[in-house]
């Protein structure tokens, strides 16, 4: 795995149209420049992403989001209560943005991540980045920069900052509509957001991480209320199984991937995930193990 030796090296090379894994305080996002089409089908053929999937755009702590995104109500609020962090907003888009990165659609979606590396590098760049998940297409998300070799090799560059704070994926809010609109679970929750918006409503807008089926491992998952329960069932039927329990809420958001990833090494026939408690970053946890384990059946 190439380890950069140094923000300039990103900087680098992401100016020269090349690809860098960068750390965020969610996880690790596949980056590339945002204003170039090159680049985001780059980060579409790396990561086996349908083309009408949008990705989401990066900025530095020190730009504008209107250069992207069109001003919204609630917007500014939003953002200087929650960036930088992980908050991804909708937008209308702005003229420029490449339809490699809206998907073809009106909307863009931006965020200010919360990571003393990749904000330097945003700086340094001087423009927006976009960086999805810096795994294969529907796979089970980054926390490490050891996560990202493991799915890409050594070819792709990356910046290692760490194990990801959050371990999961931006809460994402639509301010594109009559009423905003929650599309996406994540570290902040509900009630966070509607202290600021009032009542959050629902929207059709296409969003990153909001497919049925994703974040899922290799192995079969099942989400499970009873998961000694589960256990039972299935190894009676010859079928072996491992357990992943539910745990703090916030320590079980950080390591969530990275158990995934390790289970997924076990050999067994089937994973069981315990669900959490189905509130605040409980239900984002829940999200995620449920778009997981959408296309598992015990039948």
């Amino acid at each position: 795995m190439p380890i950069i030796d140094s923000i300039d090296d990103a900087i680098s090379l992401l100016q020269r149209g090349e690809l860098v894994a960068l750390p965020t305080e969610t996880v690790y996002g596949l980056g590339g420049d945002a204003s170039s089409p090159l680049a985001i089908r780059q980060i579409y053929a790396t990561k086996g992403r349908p083309a009408g999937h949008p990705v989401i755009v990066h900025l530095p702590d020190s730009g504008d989001y209107r250069q992207w995104g069109a001003p919204a109500d609630h917007a500014d609020a939003l953002i200087s209560a929650f960036w930088p962090g992980p908050l991804t907003l909708i937008l209308r888009r702005q003229a420029g943005v490449p339809d490699e990165v809206t998907g073809g659609r009106d909307t863009v979606g931006i965020r200010m991540p919360d990571h003393p590396l990749t904000q330097a590098v945003l700086r340094g760049f001087g423009g927006g980045i976009a960086a999805p998940s810096a795994n294969r297409f529907g796979r089970v998300s980054p926390t490490t920069a050891a996560h990202v070799h493991d799915e890409f090799g050594p070819a792709l560059h990356v910046l290692d900052g760490g194990p990801c704070a959050h371990g999961i994926e931006s809460t994402i809010v639509d301010l594109t509509g009559s009423q905003p609109a929650l599309l996406r679970l994540g570290s902040i929750d509900r009630k966070s957001i509607e202290a600021i918006t009032g009542p959050l409503g629902t929207s059709a807008t296409v969003a990153p991480g909001t497919l049925k089926s994703h974040y899922a491992p290799m192995t079969a998952l099942l989400l499970s209320s009873d998961p000694e329960s589960d256990r039972a069932r299935i190894e009676s039927t010859g079928r072996t199984v491992a357990i992943l329990k539910a745990s703090d809420p916030l320590d079980h958001a950080r390591t969530l991937y990275a158990e995934l990833r390790r289970l997924d090494t076990l050999g067994v026939d089937i994973l069981i995930a315990e669900r959490a408690a189905d509130e605040g970053l409980g239900a984002a946890i829940n999200d995620r193990l449920t778009r997981a384990a959408h296309e598992f059946s015990t039948d």
